[in-house]
């Protein structure tokens, strides 16, 4: 029996051994190798990133920060963002970032943070909408929680700023959206209102990119000829706490998915980071990328009749 013991054992080292060899040869396969470009000189440059305590925004910031930009955390924690601005500060010896308050989830808390950085920041040359959740109930304005944070919160910060943004440009506005638009469905008569269903929660989670690419091209559309260009972009599959919200069930398949396939933060940052600061993307404003450049979005990201009725419900929404 000390033999088949073994022999039991030796198989099981076997089956692992092969499980590593496998995840190996997956993990470096089907993932790209990253590809830090070097990035322009950004001192004397203010930027907001949104939700930039954790996740892409934090390794957004990291960089922005590196290249010498006045760098805003806006984050709902002011434990974590206090955390985030200081460890920045530390990492690239650059002072200028600070943290200041802002929960997406609350149209009042958008409207106080507005306020406040036009007081106190007298320049706006990047705004990083990244912030966003993949689930949730409804917010203390009555919207669904991903709709709010996703793109109606992130809609009122822009336009909220949007004249500062002209008054520095050249300057840019980068919206972190998804690939998941692709099953986005917008309807203007009921927006913001939680979808129903069996996979309800995920649709809302697509609805919200949709709103994400639609924003960015008609923003693009509006902005025309006043130097202030727009850009969706899809950060890949990144393996951040946004699906600490997916629902139980779920999370045993998403996890070693997660693991095994999903870029980290630090991967996931540059194509924001692209979109924020290569030259010569102004032609390609309203467009939407991904780490392989501007690609075509779905047809429904492409709907410009869309795009409007979206502008307008959201204007209508954020009480604009």
């Amino acid at each position: 029996s000390g033999t088949a013991a073994a022999s039991g054992m030796g198989w099981a080292l076997w089956g692992v051994g092969l499980l590593l060899a496998l995840y190996t040869l997956l993990r470096h396969g089907l993932r790209s190798a990253p590809r830090p470009p070097a990035r322009p000189e950004l001192r004397g440059r203010t930027a907001i990133v949104t939700g930039g305590s954790s996740g892409i925004g934090a390794a957004t910031a990291l960089e922005l920060a590196r290249c010498g930009a006045r760098v805003i955390l806006a984050t709902r924690s002011a434990r974590r963002g206090e955390a985030a601005a200081s460890r920045i500060r530390r990492e690239t010896g650059n002072n200028e970032v600070r943290f200041m308050h802002l929960d997406l989830a609350s149209l009042r808390s958008v409207r106080a943070f507005a306020s406040t950085f036009l007081r106190q920041e007298p320049q706006l040359h990047l705004l990083i909408n990244n912030a966003g959740v993949s689930a949730g109930g409804t917010t203390e304005d009555g919207f669904s929680l991903p709709f709010q944070v996703n793109h109606l919160g992130h809609f009122l910060l822009t336009q909220l700023l949007l004249e500062r943004l002209r008054s520095c440009a050249p300057s840019r506005v980068v919206i972190v959206a998804s690939s998941a638009h692709c099953a986005g469905r917008l309807r203007p008569k009921s927006l913001g209102q939680p979808p129903s269903g069996l996979f309800a929660t995920f649709q809302d989670y697509c609805d919200s990119k949709l709103a994400n690419v639609l924003h960015a091209r008609e923003l693009a559309t509006r902005e025309q000829g006043t130097q202030v260009t727009c850009y969706a972009v899809h950060p890949g599959f990144v393996n951040t706490s946004l699906f600490q919200h997916a629902p139980l069930w779920l999370k045993p398949l998403l996890l070693p998915l997660a693991w095994l396939l999903f870029l980290d933060a630090s991967e996931g940052a540059q194509p924001v980071l692209d979109c924020a600061t290569r030259d010569g993307l102004e032609p390609l404003s309203g467009r939407y990328f991904t780490d392989c450049g501007p690609r075509l979005p779905w047809p429904a990201g492409r709907d410009d009749r869309l795009a409007r009725a979206l502008w307008e419900g959201s204007e209508r929404l954020a009480g604009l």
